[in-house]
Formats: structure tokens, sequence, C-alpha cells
């Protein structure tokens, strides 16, 4: 699949800079919508994982009663940990690191995050199941998490989790939410210390974000990757990049700090859940995936009902997608120096190719947003097999990685050229 990662190591300057300056391990900024607030009446579930490691793949898992596709990071051959992902029942978990859940004094830190989500998405089919599995697995792992999870049966919740307790919260309770929706970034709100923590500008930046969308009924999968996974507006400083007049001199240009954006010069990937209509369909929950920095990447459709996961949104070592877009976010942070590694040339994002990075990804993405609701439509009537599922998703990435290839030939043609 990839024939080699010495291209990648153009950019492991950046890699190594990131890795030192990340203000925290994991930090996420995530959303849970109940089918009340989303436009087609379907939970809806988003997360932007951030970290040091900006390897990502995607992984196939045959699980002891369901069947899973999830995020892992790349380097891991034997995955134990797994990073969000979707089964083939429809179940979806996500999450988002919260270290005021967790206890210096014993060592907990949320070591278990990860490997408790893959349990999951192997062993649950709904909400009720995940709950039970909280309560079964009670004081016998290392959790200090947000756990955000869906199902085919409409459920949307969140659950603040530490290692001998939890608490859910219900996107479709009006007590809890009265607008049908939750956000999360790295604290929770019922941790004992208000003081732990982090991600806070972000919080109350993709709350306002979710708010000004959900009266106007534009919560769905094309808001969030458009709008909500790639924004770049610093919430305390009210600060657009997008919008700044770009100096006239080539030599200067405008840069963006993207340490407190949602996102992040450390984020590595997208994750956007669709939940099915019922239980009965659930071979219609569908997951988004951008492997790499949103600004850099590309979202493809994946249905974990499929048996299987896009050639190019995984491999043996890294993943093709993750790959360019790795090249791109080079060509985006060019400057390697100490904290400058957090700093977007927003003159590039803007100006290449003359339309600018932005324009050629959303055309790229639209399409197989097209297909994709075409073909689900088809689907809702007569349900296809796993083969006809699997052929559609694989040619979709594919027409995607090429067209991304393509793009940004002078970028990423000489990294990505024989690796799929």
């Amino acid at each position: 699949m990839n024939k080699s990662r010495s291209c990648v190591s153009k950019a492991a300057l950046i890699a190594a800079g990131l890795a030192m300056l990340a203000q925290a391990a994991v930090p996420c900024t995530l959303a849970v919508i109940s089918g009340r607030a989303a436009a087609n009446g379907r939970p809806l579930m988003w997360k932007n994982r951030d970290t040091s490691d900006p390897n990502n793949k995607l992984v196939f898992f045959k699980g002891p009663k369901h069947d899973f596709a999830a995020v892992v990071i790349s380097e891991d051959t034997a995955p134990t940990e797994v990073w969000g992902g979707q089964n083939a029942a429809g179940f979806a978990i996500m999450n988002s690191q919260a270290d005021d859940l967790g206890d210096a004094a014993k060592k907990l830190d949320g070591a278990g995050n990860g490997a408790f989500m893959k349990l999951a998405l192997g062993e649950c089919a709904t909400i009720e199941d995940f709950e039970a599995l909280l309560v079964r697995e009670k004081g016998k792992w290392d959790l200090a998490t947000n756990f955000g999870v869906i199902d085919a049966e409409g459920g949307a919740c969140f659950f603040e989790t530490r290692r001998d307790s939890f608490v859910k919260f219900d996107a479709r309770d009006p007590r809890v939410a009265p607008f049908g929706t939750i956000v999360r970034t790295n604290f929770a709100f019922t941790s004992p210390d208000d003081m732990l923590g982090g991600g806070f500008d972000r919080f109350e930046r993709i709350g306002h974000l979710v708010e000004a969308a959900r009266p106007q009924g534009r919560i769905d999968a094309r808001f969030i990757l458009r709008e909500a996974a790639r924004d770049l507006i610093h919430e305390k400083l009210h600060s657009n990049p997008l919008a700044r007049p770009l100096p006239d001199d080539p030599a200067a240009p405008l840069y963006a700090h993207t340490n407190d954006t949602i996102n992040r010069n450390t984020s590595v990937s997208v994750l956007v859940f669709e939940g099915a209509p019922s239980r009965a369909q659930a071979h219609l929950s569908t997951m988004w995936v951008i492997l790499g920095q949103p600004v850099a990447g590309v979202a493809v459709p994946v249905f974990p009902a499929s048996g299987k996961v896009p050639a190019v949104t995984t491999g043996p070592m890294t993943a093709p997608l993750n790959d360019a877009a790795r090249a791109i976010v080079a060509y985006l942070y060019p400057d390697k120096r100490g904290r400058m590694v957090q700093y977007l040339n927003v003159t590039r994002l803007r100006t290449y190719g003359g339309e600018g990075v932005l324009p050629k990804l959303f055309r790229i993405e639209d399409r197989a947003m097209e297909r994709t609701a075409a073909v689900r439509a088809d689907w809702a009537a007569k349900k296809p097999s796993a083969a006809e599922m699997a052929d559609f998703q694989e040619s979709v990435a594919a027409e995607a990685y090429e067209s991304l290839t393509k793009e940004f030939a002078d970028i990423v043609g000489a990294c990505t050229k024989g690796s799929v």
C-alpha cells in the first residue's frame, strides 16, 4: 500500500515540534447532536482529534459481538486502543481526555480510555449496552474521559467517566440539553476541581457555532466538516484569519496562531458519525473521516456494515490519505523554528493555486457527499450486500485521493507517487 515513509519524513521536524509543544497529550473537540437538533432528524456526533502523533489510519476489527471500523495510531501494528469508531450495529463511540477526572495521587490519568473504547465497539449495540458495560467494569479501568456515544435507536449521550463512577448526559433529555446539543472539550462538569482540565476557549467557540447553526436547521455532516472542524477563529481574540486583508508584500505573509482554535496545529483527524434511522437500517450508519489536519485533508465515507475500510485510509504503515494531508500541513506550516510550528501561513492557505486550499478540498468533498447521498437513498429502499457497500466506499475514497493528489500535485505528488 505504502512504498515508504521517506516522503512524509520531510515533515518530521514539524511532528517533533508538535510533540514537544502540545499543551495536553490528547486535547479534542466534540459534539453530540440529538435527532431533534440535526437537520435529517438522526443523531450526529463529531470529534476533532488532537494529539502529538500525526499518523492516523483506519483499521477494521472483528469484535466478539460486532465488527467495527476505528481510528488508530499508525505505528501501532497490533492496536489495543482506538480513538473513535463505529460498529456494524450502528453504535459509535468517541472521547476526549479529561484530566480533571483523573487522580494524580493514585496515578490515574485515563491510560485505559482507548482500550475501553475498543472493548465497547466490539460488545455494544446500544447506549443501554454501553451503560451496562460501564457498570460491569466499574473500578477496573484507568478512565478519565468524556465518552460520546450514539446508536441506531436514536440515542445520543455523553458519559463523564472516571475509574469508579460516571455521569450520563442525554442529548434527548430537555432538562439536560434544552436544544438537543451537547459539546465537550477537555474538562468535565462533574469534576471535583473546576480549575483543572482544558480546552475552555474551544468549548466556548464550538458552543457558539452550534447554537448559531441550530435554529437555521443547518446541523449536519456538511456543516461540521466545512464550518466547525476547520474553524480557525480564536474565541477570545475574535480573530478571523479568513476575513483579514492579506499583506501586499508576499515576503511578509499573514500567519494565524492555531494552538487555541478548533482546527489546531495538533489536529490529526476528524470523525463525523451519522446515525442510522433505526436498528433495522443500521447498515446506513456512516462514519465520515478526515485523516490529517482538517484544513489539509478531505473527508471520505466509511460504512462499518461493509466489513472493510477503503484502501487509502489504511495501510501496513501509514495511510495514503494521511500522508497527503501531512504534506499539505508541511506546506501550510513552513516555519519549523521552535514554537513557530504553531503558526499557519494564512496567505498560502488562501492563495494556493489561485483560489486557495479550502475551495479545492470542498470541491472534492462535495463530490463525495453527492455520491453518498444518492446511494444511501437507494440503500434505504433496498439493503445492499456488504460487498456492494465496500465497493462503493472504495470508489469514493479512491476518487477523493486521486483528486487530492491532482489538485495539490506540486505538494503531495512526490510523496504519493506509487503509494497505491
